[in-house]
C-alpha cells in the first residue's frame, strides 16, 4: 500500500456495466479504463485510488464512513442514486471529504429528473458529458483542491 495520500472513487448502481450499456451515451470504455485512468492520474499527482463500484447503496455509504479518516478526497460517480439519495448525500456531508461529481453523460441533456442533483451542492465541482475523460479531470481538480490547503 501507498504511503500517498488517499483519493476514493466511488461508483454507483449499473456503472458495472460501462462499455456495453448504451454505448451511445457512455462510451464503449469500461470501469476497469475508468480504474486504470485515474490510478495512473492520481500517481502522476501523487495520490494513490481505492476504487468500488456497488449496485447497493448501503454499501457506498459505510465505504464513505470508513473513508472519513483514512482518504483526503472523494470522486464520486452515484449513477442513478444523484437523483433520488438523500441518504447518500448525508454520507458524504458526513465524510467531511472534499467531493467531485462525476457523470459520464450530459445528464441536462437527457431526461429532465436527471438535470437534479443532492450531490452537486456540496461537491467542490462537477463534471458531466466528458465521458470517462471526466475521472480524470475529477482527479486533477481534487488534487489540486487538496494541495492548496
Amino acid at each position: 500500500m501507498s504511503d500517498d495520500p488517499r483519493i476514493l472513487v466511488l461508483n454507483g448502481p449499473n456503472l458495472n456495466l460501462l462499455g456495453t450499456r448504451e454505448p451511445h451515451l457512455y462510451g464503449t470504455d469500461t470501469l476497469a479504463d475508468v480504474d486504470a485512468l485515474v490510478t495512473a492520474k492520481a500517481a502522476e499527482l501523487g495520490f494513490a485510488i481505492d476504487s468500488l463500484q456497488s449496485n447497493h447503496e448501503g454499501v457506498l455509504i459505510d465505504r464513505l464512513h470508513e473513508a472519513r479518516t483514512t482518504h483526503a478526497g472523494l470522486v464520486i460517480n452515484a449513477g442513478g442514486l444523484t437523483h433520488t439519495s438523500v441518504a447518500l448525500r448525508d454520507a458524504i456531508v458526513a465524510s467531511t471529504l472534499p467531493t467531485v461529481e462525476v457523470h459520464v453523460s450530459n445528464v441536462h441533456a437527457r431526461e429532465p429528473f436527471r438535470a437534479h442533483s443532492y450531490i452537486s451542492d456540496i461537491a467542490v465541482a462537477v463534471i458531466v458529458g466528458a465521458g470517462v475523460a471526466g475521472y480524470g479531470f475529477a482527479v486533477e481538480v481534487l488534487a489540486s483542491r487538496l494541495a492548496a490547503r
